[in-house]
This record gives structure tokens, C-alpha cells and sequence, in this order.
């Protein structure tokens, strides 16, 4: 990226990147894995004395082992509604990262270096929406410069 970007880009796209710092993304982010972290074990440790649990995934001999297994085999089905609940959050935070960046380093430049990131990672500049809402964790780049375009006009 320091091959790529001049200084200034490289400026405002580390102004995004303390735009995160700023409104405590990280730890927002780290919390909210704990706390789901924290709820799925807690529905492991409920679920491994339900007879119901191994028996409607056809399974007849019951143990830790085969409750852990069969939460991790049927977990992501559940967690897969939640994806675009997390992706959506994530979403907001870049958006938020942008609008820091974008008052306090140039927006015009930030634009400069997404366009030059999106392009060196092959990215589409405009994904399937519904694709987008479930799977990606930033904006499509299209809605992230119009944004930005507003901050520099």
C-alpha cells in the first residue's frame, strides 16, 4: 500500500484507520465476540443435557464430545441469519471511520486511495445488493465515494 498511495492518500486512509480508534471499534467488536462467544457456550452447556438435541440429529449415543461436534456442525445454520446483522454493524462502522476521516484529512484523497484499493484487490465497485447485505463487511465502493463526495464538495 506504501508503493501505491502517495501521502496523502496514505494520510487520509490513516485517518480512517484512527477514525476506528476514535469511536472504539475494536473494542466494540471484541466485546460483542465475547458476549456471543459467552451465549454459545452458555447454549452448549444447556444443550448437552437435552435428549431432544442428539436425537433429532440422529444420533443415539449422548456425550460432551457429540454435543460439542453437533453444535459446531449445526451452528452456522443458525448463525447464518445473523450475518447480516454483523455485516450491517460492520458497515456502520466504516461509514463512521469515513466521516472522521474525511473532517479531519481530505476526503477528495481518501477517495483517490479506495478507488486505488479496490482496484488493486479486484474488487467490484458495485456488488449484488443482496450479496453485499448478507457477506461484506465494508460498503460497496460505489456508496462509500458518493458519501465521501459530499464531505469534499
Amino acid at each position: 500500500m506504501l508503493e501505491r498511495l502517495n501521502a496523502d492518500e496514505i494520510e487520509s486512509v490513516l485517518a480512517h484507520e484512527l477514525g476506528h480508534f476514535k469511536h472504539h471499534h475494536v473494542i466494540k467488536r471484541i466485546a460483542l465476540m465475547f458476549l456471543m462467544s459467552f451465549l454459545g457456550l452458555a447454549l452448549l452447556g444447556w444443550l448437552i443435557n437435552q435428549p431432544w438435541f442428539y436425537t433429532g440429529l440422529g444420533v443415539t449415543q449422548a456425550s460432551n464430545y457429540m454435543a460439542l461436534i453437533l453444535f459446531l456442525l449445526a451452528s452456522p445454520i443458525f448463525l447464518f441469519l445473523l450475518r447480516p446483522l454483523m455485516a450491517s454493524y460492520s458497515r456502520k462502522n466504516e461509514f463512521e471511520a469515513d466521516s472522521y476521516a474525511a473532517t479531519h484529512a481530505s476526503a477528495k484523497n481518501l477517495i483517490e486511495a479506495l478507488v486505488k484499493l479496490y482496484r488493486d484487490n479486484a474488487s467490484t465497485l458495485t456488488p449484488d445488493p443482496l450479496h453485499s447485505a448478507f457477506y461484506d463487511s465494508h460498503p460497496p465502493a460505489s456508496i462509500r465515494i458518493s458519501k465521501l463526495a459530499a464531505y469534499a464538495s
